[in-house]
């Protein structure tokens, strides 16, 4: 498939579109519209539009997109029918989380182990993922010729962990300690700030209570006297 180039953030609703559309009865109706998946996602529809105009050229009007053929499309410009292997460093909770999630496996990816520094945590998880220790690291990723590094480590250790992968290397990073990393030219960063997101989330809850509780005073009926 040709290479588009495309904002950051359609790359980051196509997976949306694509999970929302893998999540379809096969029995459902063989056509969707732009406007039917907008409204289940409660998404814009012009967005939607052009979002799937990226991806795909055979959208129909009044007919919409075969739904096995958009979600081919989907997967072939997000790499997902191309399985890459990934790495973990910092096998806490978090990491071992990861490290078991099969959810990955749909989109393309397969985490291969992870590691941490400390020996107490070397061995397998619950779900027969290996965890080694990090001085094995660079041996692995060079024989495996391993590309992607999730890093979950305190923010203290981030950079030097960081600064590891990019060494053995590791060309694209997903980072969720909570710390800015410096990489070089033409390295792949992408931070994933859980406690952000969830500071965030929690904002947007409060300002939706406040403009229900606003709403449901403007609309009180007014006191009178029996």
């Amino acid at each position: 498939m040709e290479v588009k180039e495309i904002s950051q953030a359609t790359l980051k609703r196509l997976p949306v579109y694509f999970t929302y559309l893998k999540s379809l009865s096969p029995q459902g109706p063989v056509h969707i519209s732009a406007t039917a998946i907008a409204a289940a996602l409660d998404m814009g529809e012009v967005q939607v539009r052009k979002d799937l105009a990226a991806v795909s050229k055979a959208g129909r009007p009044k007919v919409g997109y075969v739904v096995s053929d958009l979600i081919r499309e989907l997967a072939a410009f997000l790499g997902y029918n191309d399985v890459a292997d990934a790495v973990i460093v910092g096998a806490g909770k978090l990491g071992r989380a990861l490290l078991d999630y099969k959810g990955f496996s749909e989109y393309g990816l397969n985490i291969v182990a992870g590691f941490d520094i400390k020996e107490s945590l070397e061995g397998e998880t619950q779900g027969g993922k290996a965890i080694f220790g990090l001085p094995r690291f660079g041996d692995l990723c060079r024989r495996l010729n391993i590309r992607i590094g999730i890093i979950t480590v305190p923010a203290e250790s981030a950079q030097s962990v960081c600064d590891l992968m990019v060494e053995n290397g590791i060309m694209a990073i997903l980072n969720f300690a909570p710390v800015h990393l410096r990489v070089p030219e033409g390295i792949l960063l992408q931070n994933e700030n859980i406690a952000a997101s969830l500071a965030a989330l929690s904002n947007r809850l409060l300002e939706r209570m406040n403009k229900e509780e606003s709403r449901n005073e403007k609309i009180e009926p007014p006191f009178s006297e029996a």
